[in-house]
């Protein structure tokens, strides 16, 4: 039930940013800070609602850590989506069989 809540309220958080602006304006927004606002707000709601499932999924925070730092690594060496998502979940993984 917490899956579904939570997916429910990041589509929700990542459409009406996007709806609102066409609901409201019949014309282009000229506002560079609204536009950047507007474009920006739906990944910082994103990541406000999923970064903290991500230390409290392992049984050890160390763990939650090195997967984190695998993760934000390899988005730093531009790596694809899936790859930075299937490396991190395997480095986790391959922890969690080691340690516990």
């Amino acid at each position: 039930m917490y899956n579904f809540i939570a997916v429910l309220i990041m589509s929700l958080v990542t459409y009406i940013p996007r709806a609102l602006p066409i609901a409201f304006f019949k014309k282009k927004i000229k506002s560079q800070f609204i536009n950047s606002f507007l474009f920006y707000v739906p990944y910082a709601v994103l990541a406000c609602l999923t970064f903290p499932g991500i230390f409290f999924f392992t049984s050890n925070i160390y763990i939650a850590i090195i997967g984190t730092a695998t993760a934000i690594t390899l988005a730093l060496l531009k790596q694809k989506l899936v790859v930075v998502t299937i490396i991190s979940v395997l480095v986790v993984f391959g922890l969690e069989f080691v340690f516990s």
